[in-house]
């Protein structure tokens, strides 16, 4: 559907964003998932076509889109930003401003009230701007964008302000609507809980490239010189390390690799870390459960089967052993 090809983009003298190939396939819910500055805004902003790679190029089903792309490549793109700014007037208002600057003002009424019931948004239709928290601002323009049914839709953070609850009704929204059709959805954010239960693919940036792991367990940290094993202080516990590099790293224990019990395991690995559970989410396909834990003040989480997180019993709260080997660091 749309993708990048050879994309470099600066800023400056910077270079902020620095990928071969990032593709949204029709069809696609994907998460981009990265610490502040790893370069989730500007990915979207490309995508939506909002402004040119500085090297490489924008394609849309397969063609390339030119550096002044037409209102109508535009307009079948639709960014939602993370602080979205709302139009005068009220939500109706809102919702019905982009069909009827298509010409699908004849079909708002039904639009406009099916949107606000996904997102729970019916009795604010009445309501202003300033009669609304700054989650809700976020689920209107994510009910505007839907309200025109774009064939891209792209969303920076749109859960960030949002309680549980309307989380889940905004992931349930884009779920339904990519049932209906075709749509593909690239959303940005930092709640991995929510990348796992919704999205189909995560993918992961770090300083502009795709990171070969997710930014759990990702820890920038300072090793000592020599070779061999080596202690990584992370908080208030010591990661064993298996590296020749020294100075200032990024360590990275990959979730699959760590091994999760209720009491330390008869083992080779050096890394073992008593903690508790505090969070758990089920991935979207039900195969896997991400355990998230508080090891001595510092969190880590580890991916298992849904079985084994049943003959746990594992839940928030309960007491839990995480252990990995040295060899399973990875060292950036």
């Amino acid at each position: 559907m749309i993708e990048l090809r050879g994309v470099r983009h600066r800023y400056q003298a910077r270079v902020v964003l620095d990928l071969e190939h990032f593709s949204v396939p029709r069809g696609a819910l994907i998460s981009v998932v990265g610490h502040n500055g790893a370069g989730k805004s500007t990915l979207l902003r490309l995508l939506a076509l909002l402004e040119p790679p500085t090297e490489g190029q924008v394609l849309l089903d397969g063609k390339v889109v030119p550096k002044r792309p037409a209102a109508a490549l535009r307009r079948r793109v639709t960014l939602v930003e993370q602080r979205p700014i709302l139009f005068r007037g009220t939500v109706h208002d809102n919702l019905c401003f982009g069909l009827e600057a298509r010409g699908m003002g004849s079909a708002a009424k039904g639009i406009v009230a099916d949107v606000a019931e996904q997102l729970g948004l019916t009795t604010l239709l009445g309501r202003r701007r300033h009669e609304l928290s700054d989650g809700e601002v976020q689920r209107v323009a994510v009910a505007r964008a839907l309200a025109v049914r774009p064939d891209v839709l792209l969303l920076d953070e749109p859960a960030s302000s949002a309680d549980r609850a309307a989380a889940g009704a905004l992931y349930r929204a884009l779920v339904r609507e990519r049932a209906e059709r075709p749509i593909a959805v690239c959303v940005a954010s930092h709640q991995l809980e929510d990348a796992y239960r919704w999205a189909d693919d995560i993918r992961a940036l770090a300083e502009g490239r795709l990171s070969p792991v997710t930014p759990e367990n990702l820890f920038r940290v300072e090793l000592a010189p020599g070779e061999g094993v080596k202690q990584a202080r992370v908080g208030d516990i010591d990661i064993a390390v298996m590296t020749d590099r020294s100075g200032p790293v990024v360590v990275a224990v990959p979730p699959t690799d760590i091994f999760v019990s209720r009491e330390p395991l008869a083992s080779s690995a050096r890394n073992v870390f008593k903690g508790r559970v505090t969070a758990m989410a089920i991935e979207r396909r039900g195969a896997g459960v991400h355990v998230r834990a508080d090891v001595g003040g510092v969190e880590l989480v580890a991916a298992i089967t849904a079985e084994a997180a049943r003959d746990l019993a594992l839940a928030p709260g309960s007491p839990v052993v995480f252990s990995f080997k040295a060899t399973a660091v990875q060292v950036f």
